[in-house]
């Protein structure tokens, strides 16, 4: 299984290379992402590509690439891995899994710049990179928190959705749900904290797999018919807008009456469309098309030896039920 994950990440990595993406007289701008089976993926490879449309006299290319499925963590790290053996330019990363990551880093020494995007390495290994881009990730826990307190006031139930188990961005946004909720920073778990528990057999991890945060979902549905709220801290299950209508379908008297709360992390439109459905009450979205279309600037800053803030935060975009915001459109 391993050796078919590494063939399907080489695989990735020289499909980005051949399909016209990065002309042989161009110095590479690798943004890495952890799986091309994203949709949020999708949309910072878009803001990569427009970089390139907007530079065409520009001495580099943006390369978007990573591995074809979002589970295969090894598949990522052999992608950076070839990167830095070939000797690109500059590398942008959205570790799936950080410490292994690092590791890798640690031990191939790489020439060139390297930042992360999207997810960060851990706070120990932030000299291995130059900068973080992306979101403020402990902010969105925050605000995920501070919407469901004001959603259910008199607290509850509830269920996290998390993604891979070593995602530095994930368990940054849990740690700021957590932390608002009980009010005290290194909360390691809500237990009639403030009127919180996380129920048994939560939190689950998805893996960054779309039909598996669906089923889980369904799951932890079924099987805690009294549930608060369910939150899913990343868009996993409304990547799959057919699954997660069924799924929704199942509760839709509850969502409407609000015995049943739903807050997702991202904006995408599937997820713009269910929130005006009445299938969840809050989205938290990021900025994926920024990350994608700006990070090869900063490598180009980086390269030639200009100070870089970090990090540098890209901002955050509410959809709630007093105000649709940007899900209004």
């Amino acid at each position: 299984m391993k050796t078919t994950m590494m063939m399907l990440a080489s695989a990735a990595l020289v499909a980005g290379l051949a399909g016209g993406a990065v002309a042989q007289d161009k110095k590479v701008l690798a943004v890495v992402v952890k799986g091309l089976d994203n949709p949020f993926f999708t949309v910072m490879g878009q803001g990569c590509a427009d970089w390139n449309e907007a530079n065409p006299d520009s001495e580099y290319e943006c390369l978007y690439t990573g591995p074809a499925l979002s589970s295969d963590e090894a598949g990522e790290i052999q992608i950076v891995q070839d990167l830095i053996n070939r000797g690109v330019a500059g590398i942008a990363i959205s570790p799936s899994n950080a410490p292994a990551m690092a590791n890798m880093l640690r031990s191939a020494n790489p020439s060139m710049p390297i930042m992360t995007v999207d997810a960060d390495l851990l706070p120990d290994d932030s000299d291995l990179r130059s900068t973080y881009f992306g979101t403020n990730n402990y902010d969105m826990g925050v605000g995920m928190a501070n919407e469901l307190m004001k959603l259910k006031s008199e607290g509850g139930t509830v269920c996290l959705q998390l993604g891979n188990v070593a995602a530095a961005n994930i368990n940054e946004r849990a740690a700021g749900f957590r932390d608002t909720i009980a009010g005290a920073e290194g909360t390691d778990r809500l237990s009639d904290t403030n009127g919180w528990t996380e129920i048994e057999g939560c939190p689950v991890f998805t893996n960054d797999d779309i039909p598996t945060a669906n089923q889980q979902m369904a799951d932890v549905l079924t099987a805690n018919p009294d549930l608060t709220a369910f939150v899913l801290v990343g868009g996993w299950a409304q990547f799959g807008p057919q699954a997660y209508s069924q799924n929704t379908d199942q509760v839709m008297d509850k969502l409407k009456s609000k015995d049943l709360v739903i807050l997702a992390g991202d904006t995408l439109p599937p997820q713009t469309q269910a929130f005006r459905e009445g299938r969840s009450h809050f989205q938290i979205g990021q900025r994926p098309y920024q990350m994608g279309n700006e990070a090869p600037d900063i490598l180009i800053s980086l390269i030639n030896g200009e100070t870089v803030e970090d990090p540098k935060f890209t901002g955050l975009d509410l959809c709630t039920l007093e105000d649709a915001g940007i899900c209004a459109e």
